[in-house]
């Protein structure tokens, strides 16, 4: 994916990135700008972000409507435009559903689905402008049951659904929504910093498998965006999970169960 191939008349093309702090959203910062990609980060916090040429970064609470508006109209403000937006803000939820309160529920959802429908509503027009794309990051979860992570799974399920659905909208706009769905990706491990409710960052849980770098993960997410693919396994795992699941969705579970559960309890 170069800048060349994606924008016309010599400025390089706009990539805008939700969660742009986080291990995932780094290496793909990292990914685009070498690619010659203009990159907007978007997050909670970004003073961890090194400032460098070709990177703007941008403050904001992606759960809070008012400031989501703000701060997309900002980026448009600022660039002019957008070529690629990457939903990838997300928070994971350990533990039992029998434990799982309404409050952490609404949160994954508010974090992992409704941020992202939002910002994709904000960024239609521009989409539309520069026949662009959508890339929604989902993960393994979004396509297969998940033990001990049953808002997480939902909240996944609930995205793919709808961009899913975006797609077949936004088709006669020259406009590509594509789902990527990363298994394992190692971003926070031996940070856990969960919380009583089980809220805790992404890819911090120690009952994964077949960890990827960030880095893997955002180089095969990218050549999935550069061949078009309307859903990218990221990962061994990913690619194993999604045929399996479709071949025979209860030895899928079976396995999940026997490879998971046990590592699981929080």
């Amino acid at each position: 994916m170069t800048a060349s191939n994606k924008r016309e008349g010599g400025a390089a093309p706009v990539a805008v990135i939700s969660g742009g702090a986080g291990g995932l959203g780094r290496a793909l910062t990292a990914a685009l700008l070498a690619r010659g990609w203009q990159v907007a980060a978007i997050d909670r916090d970004v003073a961890g972000l090194d400032p460098v040429p070709g990177l703007s970064l941008y403050t904001c609470d992606l759960t809070r409507p008012e400031a989501l508006a703000r701060t997309c109209a900002q980026v448009l403000s600022d660039h002019g435009r957008a070529d690629l937006v990457i939903y990838n803000a997300g928070i994971t939820q350990i533990g039992p559903f029998a434990q799982l309160t309404e409050a952490a529920h609404r949160q994954v959802f508010e974090v992992n689905y409704f941020a992202a429908t939002a910002m994709a509503q904000h960024f239609l027009p521009a989409l539309r402008d520069s026949h662009g794309t959508h890339l929604a990051i989902s993960s393994v979860a979004g396509f297969t049951p998940l033990v001990h992570r049953c808002a997480y799974a939902a909240s996944k399920h609930a995205l793919e659904g709808a961009f899913k659905s975006l797609r077949s909208e936004e088709r006669a706009h020259g406009v590509r929504v594509l789902i990527a769905a990363p298994s394992f990706v190692a971003t926070n491990i031996g940070q856990p910093e969960r919380q009583a409710s089980g809220i805790a960052r992404p890819g911090s849980a120690a009952d994964g498998m077949d960890y990827m770098t960030p880095e893997a993960a955002a180089a095969e997410i990218l050549r999935g965006v550069e061949r078009g693919r309307a859903m990218i396994p990221v990962g061994r795992v990913a690619r194993l999970a999604w045929w399996l699941n479709r071949l025979s969705p209860s030895l899928f579970q079976r396995l999940m169960e026997r490879s998971v559960s046990g590592q699981s309890d929080p």
